[in-house]
């Protein structure tokens, strides 16, 4: 018997590439799918288009509009929605194209971890432009462990290539944030609270194309080194992602601290108050904090933010 798989898409304003991405799901090997899809408010034939492959396809298609209320919002009224009946769940994006054998590989590397424990699987995209040319493979692989110490201050899972198993399901929807303002990406929470509690693969090799348009709400940057931290500092400049590390990382002590060791709640705590402490106090703590980012420009970078009382 397959492994049975939920999908869970967002869609809005995806009518331009949504048939592609439906069609590449129901080619998926060797698994028992279901697919659970909510749109948030789209205004164009989004709905319809879906409509149409759930009243054809044999396999369970079920269709859910909702207001808008952005992606993060979107994806966690789907969590809260699918039952723990299957024994996989994977996200999934509007706009691209997985290869057949996408969720087979996930699962084949998922089941070869201990059995009883949160598991998520993440991995490298093909990424590409408009017409499915191929750009580059984004991202690279983390080259230090994927743990909580990381997952609080960087997020190197892309969410349209997670897939994770019951148990890690059950952890995300057994412990819903109170405050979805305050999270930063849908994915980025569940790298976080996986690698507290379970354990986070990485696979080098791409299953999916991972397309690249002007309509993106979120994406990889197919930039150079130079526009890309142009980028960031105007951002930083603007005042964009002020405190959305802090933020979040008190949201999730809230949520979490019943169930985290002593340790670990004493490290996440000690972030929070730092963070809003004095400039003396945020540099002692910068040279001896436990929470790292994978690359050494990255880390520092973060260590700087963390300084300006920015974090």
């Amino acid at each position: 018997m397959s492994d049975t798989v939920q999908i869970l898409m967002s869609t809005y304003n995806g009518e331009k590439y949504i048939d592609e991405q439906i069609k590449s799901l129901l080619n998926q090997h060797n698994v028992d799918l279901r697919i659970m899809i909510r749109d948030d408010g789209s205004s164009d034939e989004t709905v319809k288009r879906i409509s149409s492959f759930a009243n054809a396809s044999s396999i369970p298609i079920s269709v859910h509009q909702g207001d808008n209320v952005g992606v993060v919002k979107s994806f966690f009224s789907l969590i809260q929605a699918v039952s723990l009946e299957c024994d996989y769940y994977a996200f999934c994006d509007q706009d691209d194209v997985w290869e057949s054998r996408k969720l087979a590989r996930a699962i084949e590397l998922i089941s070869s971890e201990k059995e009883g424990i949160p598991v998520v699987y993440c991995s490298a995209t093909n990424m590409v432009n408009e017409q499915l040319s191929h750009l580059k493979n984004w991202p690279e692989r983390p080259r230090r462990q994927l743990s909580m110490y990381n997952a609080l201050v960087e997020n190197v899972c892309v969410g349209c290539t997670m897939v994770m198993n019951r148990e890690a399901m059950k952890l995300i929807k057994e412990n819903i944030p109170k405050h979805l303002g305050e999270i930063i990406m849908h994915d980025w929470w569940i790298y976080l609270c996986v690698s507290t509690f379970g354990k986070v693969l990485f696979d080098e090799q791409s299953t999916i194309l991972y397309r690249q348009h002007s309509s993106n709400v979120l994406g990889g940057e197919n930039v150079g080194v130079i526009s890309k931290w142009r980028r960031r500092f105007k951002r930083f400049r603007n005042g964009q992602n002020y405190y959305i590390l802090s933020q979040q990382a008190e949201e999730y002590l809230e949520v979490y601290s019943d169930l985290l060791d002593d340790v670990r709640f004493n490290d996440i705590k000690e972030f929070v108050e730092k963070c809003k402490s004095n400039i003396f106090q945020r540099i002692a703590y910068s040279l001896t904090s436990p929470f790292y980012r994978q690359s050494k420009i990255d880390n520092l970078i973060y260590k700087i933010i963390f300084i300006a009382g920015k974090v």
